[in-house]
């Protein structure tokens, strides 16, 4: 018999001080799929860029709105899709690019060279973030 693919759930607030155990916890969940050192790293960037920009866009600051986490390892594919239910704006693909080497706008740049797939799905009440990286 086939075990489940492994699978990280996590319920968390826009609070700040929830970003280090997600990141040890999705360090540890990226090892365990065989990611190296070099890849977990830029993983884990690219979720907290996007967990301190939910903060910062979707809940303006506030540090109670919520967010899940829902990290799944398939066919050697790890998907990682980030819910919010703040203003959900227009999807950073429609804004307008930054220049890196300007304050802001650098948790964008990593997260389209990092990650193989990346997909804003507005929702009625918020914003579905799916990210994908090939092992």
């Amino acid at each position: 018999m086939d075990s489940p693919p492994p699978q990280l759930r996590l319920q968390i607030t826009s609070d700040p001080s929830n970003l280090a155990p997600v990141r040890h916890q999705l360090e540890g969940f990226c090892a365990a799929c065989g990611f190296d050192e070099k890849a977990r790293g830029q993983i884990v960037l690219v979720v907290n860029e996007a967990l301190a920009n939910i903060t910062r866009h979707a809940y303006h600051g506030a540090e109670d709105g919520p967010i899940e986490l829902n990290v799944e390892f398939v066919e050697k594919v790890l998907r990682i899709m980030v819910r919010d239910w703040g203003t959900g704006r227009l999807p950073p693909e429609h804004l307008r690019p930054r220049d890196p080497l300007q304050p802001g706008g650098v948790g964008l740049v990593c997260l389209r060279e990092w990650m193989d797939d990346v997909i804003f799905s507005p929702q009625p009440d918020g914003m579905l973030l799916t990210l994908e990286r090939r092992l």
